[in-house]
Parts: structure tokens; C-alpha cells; sequence
């Protein structure tokens, strides 16, 4: 029996949980807060400031985990480097962790090591060269915090009014002590997916079908599986996403994002960790879910396959305001409808567009996706966030 130690316990490290529980294994789920979703399942949990490098320090000597597994971005991850040292197993890696949390560097590393196609970019450190950035790159273009998660400070620059209010959300969104922002020019792309790719210790990767999803302030709000697009454009992504993963290491699912334009694939941003846009594959859409599929890299057992097994999309359901004793509500009504699922996180606190469950539909792989995102979204208004 493995010990892993969980390092962010939102809803997809909740799902992570179950998934390695199901295989027998321990988890201590760790947050800054007290009865995150993954805590409520959890072996043990403990609650700590990540960024704070000596307590993460203490806690990996406190439980000597097996694996340590990233799952946010809020972390101190060069620590991550040493604790490889003393023999302990970082997922995927200590590289893919360092380079991934930190937009400059997985940028950096595909667009001028590896040559992937992505859009035009600078960084800035101030207002003034963020205006600077937005002078060389032209608008709009999109601002981002090197270090934050869900779209957090994310903002289009469409004029020079938005310059000023685009450095200040960065801020307010930015994790970590990281004040530096990615400008990137705007790609006219047609759609956007998210390809699932999974690395595994026996050097074999598979790539789940693409899932195709729609965002707002940067989050996703809709995904579907599968998202329909070229041969050719989905074997220039799985080539990218190769490149990238192996350059990275390590075992897991790895949530590679790209636009699809009308001159092929650009690469846009990866996570090496489950994403938020493949809960979609909680409607049994593949032979293993996402969180499934992590959790068997993790642990070295062989994967020779994955297979869609039918159609299916996911909505998210955002609580409005702050509450501290938030509930969901219309489960019932969804309980009710054929084809339909969902999952309520548990999260003990609200905030303004805080993602709180999410609704699932499917049905077979003769049906129409677009029909099946569409009910999706239906189910998604019957629940409710009671504050």
C-alpha cells in the first residue's frame, strides 16, 4: 500500500482520492484551509501554507510519503528538486512541476527549446511595461499571472483603459509571490481543446479522444468528449503534447491545451495533473477516467488502451456570492432525468464565480455531442447555490 501525499484538495484532487482509495491506497490530503473536498475523503489531512517552503519541508519528513503529487499551483516547487534527492518520487516530476506552475517557463520551453507553434508573447513585471508588451504585441491581447489557476487574473486588453485594470487583477489573481504577468497576442482560433495525455513508466503514451470546451474569465464552463476536429490538426497536437511531456518526465495525466485555427494547431498551456476540463470523463465517456488513469501511472500499472465508450459533456455550477455555509440544491430534479449524473464538491465556503459541482449527460456514440453539451448546460441551471 502506497502513501501519497496530496498537495491541493479541491474537487479534482478529491476525485484523485477516490480513485487511489479504490486501489487500496493512503492519502493525506494537505490545503490551506480546513475541510477542502479531497480532505473529507482522505486517510488524514493535514492544513499548511505551501508557499511556505520549511513547512512543506517538515511535512514530507513527518509522513515520508511514496509519492508527493502537485495538484495546484500555490506551491513551493523548487523544493520539490531535493525532496527527488532523498529518494522521494515527485509526479510526474520536480521538472514538470517547477516548469509547468510557472507559465514563463512551459512557455519558454515549448516555444524556444522545442519549437512548438504558439502565440506571440512578452512578459512584463509593471503597468508600464505591461503598456510597453501591449505596444509590441498589439490588441487585443491577453494578460496572465505567471502563477494562478481557473483563469484567476486573467484579462483581455482590448483598449488602453484596460491596461491599468488588466495589471491590477493580475495581481489580485496572481498565486504565490510571483508578480510577473505573460502577454499574449490573441489567436484567432475556431475552437479550443484540451488533450488528455497520459505518460507512464514504462515509456508508453496514450492520448485520451480531445475533449473541446468554451471558457469565461478564463475558466471553463462547458466540455465535451469528444471535440470534433481534423485527423491532421489532432496528430499535430499529439505530436506537440509528446514532445512537451517527454521533455518534461515523470508518470501521469498530463491536461494539454491548444487553439485550432484555420493554420493548424498552437499550443497554449499544460497542466501535469488531472484538468478541470476533462471532469467531462466522469460521465464514463473513456474505459478509465482521468482521475483514474493519474492514478494508475502513479503507481506503474501498465495501460495498453484508451477507448471511448460513449458521448458525454460537462457544465459547471458557480455559486454568485461569499458564504460560509453554502448548499446545493435541485439534485433531486437531476436524480430524475435519464442519461444524467452529477458531483457536488463539498466545498465548505462561496465567492463570487467559486465552482462549487458540476453536471454530467451522455449518451451513445451514434449521438450528436452538441445535443448532449446543450443538456448538459439545462441540467447545470437546475442546480442551485443557496447562500
Amino acid at each position: 500500500m502506497a502513501k501519497i501525499l496530496l498537495l491541493g484538495s479541491g474537487e479534482l484532487g478529491k476525485e484523485v482520492t477516490i480513485a487511489a482509495q479504490r486501489l487500496g491506497q493512503t492519502i493525506i490530503a494537505v490545503d490551506s484551509y480546513e475541510n477542502a473536498p479531497a480532505m473529507q475523503v482522505a486517510d488524514k489531512f493535514e492544513v499548511i501554507n505551501m508557499l511556505d517552503g520549511e513547512a512543506l519541508d517538515a511535512l514530507v519528513e513527518k509522513h515520508k510519503p511514496d509519492y508527493i503529487v502537485p495538484e495546484i499551483e500555490a506551491i513551493r516547487t523548487e523544493r520539490f528538486y531535493e525532496y527527488e534527492k532523498q529518494g522521494f518520487t515527485v509526479v510526474p516530476s520536480a521538472k514538470a512541476a517547477n516548469y509547468t506552475m510557472n507559465r514563463k517557463a512551459i512557455r519558454d520551453l515549448a516555444a524556444k527549446e522545442l519549437g512548438l507553434k504558439t502565440a506571440d508573447y512578452r512578459y512584463a513585471t509593471s503597468a508600464e511595461t505591461l503598456r510597453q508588451a501591449v505596444e509590441e504585441i498589439g490588441m487585443p491581447c491577453v494578460v496572465k499571472p505567471l502563477m494562478s489557476s481557473s483563469g484567476k487574473g486573467q484579462s483581455t486588453i482590448k483598449n488602453e483603459a484596460d491596461i491599468e485594470k488588466g495589471w491590477q487583477y493580475s495581481q489580485e489573481g496572481s498565486r504565490g509571490d510571483v508578480a510577473e504577468v505573460i502577454v499574449e497576442a490573441f489567436v484567432n482560433f475556431n475552437y479550443e481543446i484540451t488533450l488528455l495525455t497520459l505518460t507512464q513508466r514504462n515509456g508508453a503514451t496514450l492520448f485520451c479522444p480531445p475533449i473541446g470546451h468554451r471558457q469565461e474569465r478564463g475558466d471553463y464552463q462547458e466540455s465535451w468528449q469528444p471535440a470534433k476536429m481534423q485527423d491532421s490538426d489532432l496528430r499535430e497536437a499529439q505530436e506537440m503534447a509528446r514532445k512537451v511531456t517527454e521533455t518534461l518526465g515523470g508518470a501521469g495525466i498530463w491536461g494539454v491545451e491548444f487553439f485550432v485555427a484555420d493554420d493548424g494547431v498552437y499550443f497554449s498551456e499544460l497542466s501535469p495533473r488531472p484538468h478541470d476540463t476533462g471532469m467531462v470523463t466522469l460521465a464514463n465517456t473513456q474505459n478509465f477516467n482521468e482521475f483514474e488513469l493519474h492514478v494508475r501511472a502513479i503507481l506503474g500499472l501498465p495501460l495498453q488502451e484508451i477507448t471511448l465508450e460513449r458521448k458525454g459533456a460537462s457544465a459547471v455550477v458557480l455559486a454568485s456570492d461569499h458564504s460560509d455555509n453554502p448548499i446545493v440544491e435541485g439534485m433531486e430534479t437531476i436524480s430524475s432525468k435519464p442519461k444524467s449524473d452529477f458531483r457536488v464538491f463539498g466545498k465548505p465556503t462561496s465567492r463570487p464565480y467559486r465552482r462549487m459541482a458540476v453536471t454530467l449527460a451522455y449518451d451513445s456514440l451514434e449521438s450528436d455531442v452538441e445535443n448532449i453539451t446543450q443538456r448538459a448546460k439545462e441540467l447545470a441551471s437546475k442546480l442551485k447555490v443557496k447562500l
